[in-house]
């Protein structure tokens, strides 16, 4: 018989939809979970390692559908061999990677930057970390999103990357971003990223502004598809957001500025918005005096004032909303902040469902992870106290007591 995990009178919140209920009981066989539903329902087998969950909650494990976990620095336009030179960048990312599942983040998936070799180094256990969807470099129109020249600069905008990170694949036109796609695909993407819209960190396009054709992302997309690749895109306006569904990218992310109108085209579409609340709230704290351009300064603020509304109009017209929280650098270990903010907006059981069932569904892992069910991978969390009550205790390492990742024990505080 598999080596068998029980945790025993935990309150259980499953993502499925249901109400949260205990004391209740999760049998785990394996890698999978065998069994869960109220004490009084569920058995221990014999010789079963037991945890005992009274006070506790048991959450399925969280995914944070918009990382960063290879920028290393708030100012990644800089030179990250500055502060990262040679392994001292490797070490670091690896030091992020094994921070977020200490968190309880049990999947991510990377929204640019990270090389597909540090989701290697995850598979083959030579860093703890979380089940990684990494995406490579993104795909940015020159003078767009991913163009972090200064106006002066005319030097070759992949040269100030580490050589450990993927440069950004600066293309024009569809066939440069047709090979574009190609090369992120070749090199291990498992999502394609494009830069659809400006943005904040970005030195010299408006916010507010659509980036790429529609010729120009459909190529991005009929190359990522033919391999059956999603792609996610960076964009805030509606104009943008119309041209993605054109195209037929999967998620929008922030997408800070939508109106009913592109929601609704969204939802037909059946696709998802990945808000990323926790970013605008932390780098609107940044200041000229720390070393941000007042052009970023004001670019975050505006972002920030409309990030809220769009969660409501998402929610309401019914399109999938999901979580991620786009935090980085010295930030890396605020995922959860995410949780919070959109809690606020749609409750904390709403909240807790985008960042587990939600977010499986848009990994395309919605049938092995995301909800405390038979069958399913036991990917589970064991949280002190109850985040439904206060959603804020995801934000700290130490009330997440128990991880569980594929059955495997990897945390067990007071265990």
């Amino acid at each position: 018989m598999a080596d068998s995990i029980v945790i025993e009178n935990a309150t259980i919140f499953d993502s499925t939809g249901k109400e949260a209920y205990g004391p209740g009981t999760l049998v785990i066989e394996g890698d999978r979970i065998k069994s869960v539903g109220p004490s009084s329902q569920v058995s221990a087998p014999r010789g079963a390692t037991v945890i005992d969950g009274t006070g506790r909650t048991i959450l399925p494990g969280l995914i944070d559908a918009h990382a960063h976990v290879a920028l290393t620095d708030w100012d990644f336009s800089g030179d990250p061999d500055r502060n990262h030179p040679g392994a001292v960048y490797a070490y670091s990312v690896a030091r992020i990677i094994e921070d977020t599942l200490m968190h309880g983040f049990t999947t991510v998936r990377d929204a640019g930057g990270c090389d597909w070799s540090f989701k290697l180094a995850v598979e083959r256990g030579l860093i703890p970390g979380p089940r990684m969807f990494v995406a490579n470099a993104f795909i940015s129109q020159t003078g767009g999103h991913g163009d972090m020249r200064q106006r002066h600069d005319r030097s070759d905008p992949c040269a100030r990357w580490h050589p450990l990170m993927p440069p950004p694949a600066i293309a024009d036109g569809v066939p440069q971003v047709r090979q574009a796609a190609r090369e992120q695909l070749r090199t291990g993407a498992d999502q394609i990223k494009v830069m659809a819209g400006g943005g904040a960190a970005s030195p010299t396009d408006p916010l507010d502004a659509p980036q790429y054709t529609v010729e120009e992302l459909s190529a991005i997309v009929y190359e990522a598809t033919v391999v059956r690749k999603p792609v996610m895109a960076h964009v805030y306006v509606p104009e943008g957001i119309k041209n993605c569904v054109e195209a037929g990218v999967r998620s929008i992310e922030h997408g800070n500025f939508l109106d009913e109108e592109s929601a609704y085209l969204m939802k037909e579409n059946d696709m998802y918005l990945v808000p990323t609340l926790s970013v605008y709230e932390l780098k609107s704290k940044h200041t000229v005096e720390g070393g941000t351009l007042q052009s970023t300064i004001d670019k975050i603020n505006l972002a920030k004032g409309r990030a809220p509304q769009s969660v409501e109009i998402a929610s309401a017209v019914g399109v999938n909303v999901a979580s991620g929280s786009d935090v980085y650098g010295p930030d890396a270990n605020k995922k959860a902040l995410e949780l919070e903010l959109k809690a606020a907006i749609m409750g904390a059981d709403k909240a807790i469902i985008s960042a587990t069932r939600t977010n499986s569904n848009l990994v395309g892992m919605g049938n092995e992870i995301g909800t405390l069910e038979e069958g399913k991978l036991a990917d589970i969390i064991v949280v002190e106290g109850n985040p439904l009550d206060d959603i804020a205790i995801l934000q700290d390492e130490q009330k997440i007591q128990v991880i569980i990742q594929g059955g495997k024990i990897v945390k067990n505080i007071n265990g």
